[in-house]
């Protein structure tokens, strides 16, 4: 079998194939840290009332005292309870954030190496997408390079996504991962990207925005609680 003609592929495509298989980890990081999700999520909500509370008895104490917005925020800084409180919740947001990063760059570093090293040489993404992944000679990259390349994604993201912009760059057209594992991300076929992976594109920026929308409105719903509890309304 002669190994498929390598032909550049644009970033958006690479990008979306991307998504598709980080939605698809995601999914399974979320059923096996349900528990753990939930009661961080828990811990996060106590946390932010708790702030919402801390901050709204200093102000109810500072426009006692008629104060200055300068000594406002001079009070807030300097406010023991509300330190406390800013604490405990950044804590409580690295006891979300971190343990399920982790379990995802675990999960990530499996699913990328044992997909792109096999006969397939491209993660479900990939292949609804048309791409696969070969070295240099434009040959199957393996499991150790393809588990090579996954762990070296992790200076593409460091980078500032400076390392995965290099794959937009002629004539190479790699990431610097794929560079650092000597491979490429081939596109075997010239057709358009299928429509549920368009739509999928689409979707993401409103998804996105819908879901912090719907967090300032919970943080926004807690100090107004706050407010309320320390004016006697």
């Amino acid at each position: 079998m002669s190994p498929p003609v390598a032909a550049p592929t644009p970033l958006l495509r690479r990008y979306t194939a991307w998504s598709l298989d980080a939605a698809a980890i995601g999914v399974l990081v979320v059923a096996l840290m349900h528990r753990r999700l939930c009661e961080a999520l828990e811990t996060c909500g106590r946390a932010i009332d708790a702030l919402a509370q801390a901050m709204a008895a200093l102000m109810q104490q500072t426009l006692d005292l008629a104060a200055s917005p300068a000594a406002l925020l001079q009070a807030w800084m300097a406010d023991p309870a509300l330190q406390v409180a800013t604490t405990a919740l950044a804590l409580a947001i690295t006891s979300l954030t971190l343990p399920t990063m982790a379990v995802f760059a675990l999960l990530a570093l499996v699913w990328f190496t044992a997909f792109e090293g096999s006969r397939w040489q491209a993660t479900p993404g990939k292949r609804l997408l048309g791409l696969q992944v070969v070295d240099d000679d434009g040959l199957p990259p393996g499991y150790v390079r393809a588990g090579l390349r996954t762990a070296a994604g992790l200076l593409s993201w460091v980078s500032l996504n400076i390392g995965h912009l290099m794959a937009a760059r002629a004539p190479r057209y790699q990431a610097l991962h794929d560079r650092i594992a000597g491979t490429h991300v081939v596109r075997l076929t010239d057709a358009p990207m299928p429509m549920p992976a368009r739509l999928w594109l689409v979707l993401q920026p409103p998804v996105f925005f819908l879901l912090l929308a719907l967090l300032m409105h919970q943080i926004d719903q807690s100090v107004a609680a706050a407010l309320d509890a320390t004016l006697g309304y």
